[in-house]
């Protein structure tokens, strides 16, 4: 059974009130894609991972990939720690022109169907159809939504190439499955301080997929429409910099109740990072069915990081040894190149300071690339290597992991704690999904 098959029948379950579900990983650290793909190997699950639109696009994106490159990239991780490809599913998050929302129109679809194309081409079978944003010339107010019937129309133009594509270059794969729809809050977590998080209503939800539907059949998309199976919307699940809005069945009742009404959908919950088991498990039970989380993963490895290099400096900072100092580099590194977090962090100077460590939002994960930040995390690792860690400095800093070494599930190993302690988030989402055996 193909990885596509198992999905659709996760979502099947799911809709048959089984309480089944899945989690997307939303990133591209390779710790974390590891990490991912054990907890999938233990669970002998698939693993969904998706790339986002400015992330990975036909000019590189932020992280210097092309599809094929991401897909490549991926699998590589894959071979490393043994894990089936076939259990792989790729997913596209966000695929439309929001990169290049300040061109007209024309432009900018122009681009996106490139991208739509490239992402098939490479192997994404996955695709989140999403033009819900203005462009240049779009009429409109910008505090309003994006007219439902030029989102849709645009939605079927990517939905067609991707079929156009699917059937030139990958027709001995399983047709690609679509979701329609777009959150409310900005990808990654808010950035202003909110009361509250409204779910989306009923009403909206039903006339999204009745236009897109519409949209889809005008282009003789028929059966395209049938491998429609997600539409995304808001449960009223949220995080902020040091704030998080868990999920709340009652307020999401009605919403939930009326996908049941649809053939076929579920819905699809962005921004579920930070919610407790419970939360994340009713989401699961509600029919929001595939749960995307990013931020919380790579914050999980940064906890780990930061925790070891306290440990390192507990056991070398009175001795000569040369120490990796990793938490004052990355902040060297965020204050020299602002730009992936000045217009996310208000406050003042403190506040600032304190946000780029240990923000929700998880900022910081766009420099772990850096080469000083690399150097000092080998560094780092090489104290740790050469110096076995201090079980009671572990269980004061990460006292999950010395367990886990009293336990015998891992050994006192620098890049096995920081796999399992990474896993930890992924080990959460799939006991939530009913994955985890």
């Amino acid at each position: 059974m193909s990885a596509v098959s198992k999905f659709i029948k996760i979502l099947h379950e799911n809709r048959e009130g089984k309480g089944t579900g899945i989690y997307s990983i939303c990133s591209a650290q390779p710790t974390v894609l590891k990490a991912s793909m054990l907890q999938a190997k233990e669970d002998k699950s698939i693993i969904l991972i998706e790339s986002t639109s400015n992330q990975v696009d036909q000019f590189g994106g932020y992280t210097g990939m092309t599809p094929a490159d991401f897909v490549n990239f991926v699998y590589d991780l894959a071979d490393e720690v043994d894990f089936n490809k076939d259990d792989i599913l790729l997913g596209g998050d966000h695929l439309g022109p929001n990169t290049w929302q300040n061109e007209d129109a024309s432009s900018a679809m122009k681009k996106a169907l490139v991208l739509i194309e490239e992402y098939v081409r490479a192997g994404y079978q996955k695709i989140h159809l999403d033009a819900s944003m203005f462009c240049a010339d779009d009429e409109g107010d910008r505090h309003q939504p994006l007219s439902n019937n030029i989102v849709a129309e645009r939605a079927a133009l990517m939905a067609e190439v991707a079929e156009k594509t699917h059937i030139q270059f990958c027709k001995e794969k399983a047709k690609p499955v679509y979701i329609i729809g777009t959150e409310v809050p900005i990808p990654g977590g808010a950035q202003e301080e909110e009361d509250v998080v409204h779910p989306t209503s009923s009403d909206a939800a039903l006339e999204t997929i009745k236009v897109t539907k519409a949209a889809f059949e005008a282009k003789g998309l028929t059966d395209a429409w049938s491998r429609v199976c997600g539409v995304v919307v808001q449960p009223g699940v949220e995080f902020g910099d040091d704030q998080v809005f868990h999920y709340n069945r009652d307020s999401a009742r009605g919403l939930s109740q009326t996908i049941i009404s649809q053939e076929n959908l579920v819905y699809e919950a962005h921004s579920t990072d930070y919610q407790s088991e419970k939360g994340l498990t009713q989401l699961v039970e509600d029919h929001f069915c595939i749960l995307k989380v990013g931020p919380w993963l790579t914050f999980g490895y940064r906890e780990a990081l930061f925790s070891l290099s306290m440990i390192e400096e507990e056991m070398f900072s009175q001795n000569e040894m040369e120490i990796s100092n990793l938490r004052a580099v990355i902040e060297e590194v965020m204050l020299d190149d602002s730009k992936y977090w000045s217009k996310y962090y208000s406050g003042d100077k403190f506040q600032q300071q304190f946000k780029r460590k240990y923000s929700f939002s998880d900022r910081s994960r766009y420099y772990w690339p850096n080469e000083k930040i690399q150097s000092s995390i080998k560094k780092l690792i090489a104290n740790l290597e050469k110096h076995p860690i201090s079980l009671s400095l572990l269980s004061q800093y990460m006292p999950n992991q010395y367990t886990a070494i009293n336990e015998g599930i891992i050994k006192n190993n620098v890049n096995q704690i920081i796999l399992n302690k990474t896993q930890e988030v992924i080990s959460l989402y799939a006991r939530s999904c009913k994955l985890s055996k």
